[in-house]
């Protein structure tokens, strides 16, 4: 009785679960492979950063349980993926401010 009680609580992601998020990370990787191949200019980074969300979303949702878990996991994993943001989006400043993509001529001085 006491281990009933003891692993009620948890969930079991199912095998064919599981066998689809690889695929779908398979793909995903696919995508990527195809996107660096593309020229599509300064949308390059753009994409790359989105099929990488994607598969970092399915990772932490599967993988890491996050999908089976209470409010406070999904509050903190909602918090890392606004901490990148943050830090994507600070990064992205400093390189624009320093030459759009180095198109403009730096500035003297």
């Amino acid at each position: 009785m006491a281990q009933q009680t003891a692993t009620a609580g948890k969930h079991i992601v199912s095998l064919k679960a599981n066998l689809l998020v690889f695929g779908a990370l398979l793909a995903l990787l696919a995508l990527t492979l195809v996107a660096a191949q593309l020229d599509l200019g300064p949308l390059n980074g753009a994409i790359a950063l989105a099929i990488a969300a994607a598969k970092a979303l399915l990772i932490i949702l599967y993988f890491m349980h996050v999908r089976f878990s209470g409010r406070l996991a999904w509050v903190f994993a909602a918090a890392g993926f606004v901490w990148l943001a943050i830090m994507v989006g600070l990064t992205m400043a400093d390189y624009v401010s320093r030459g759009w993509f180095g198109l403009l001529p730096a500035p003297l001085g």
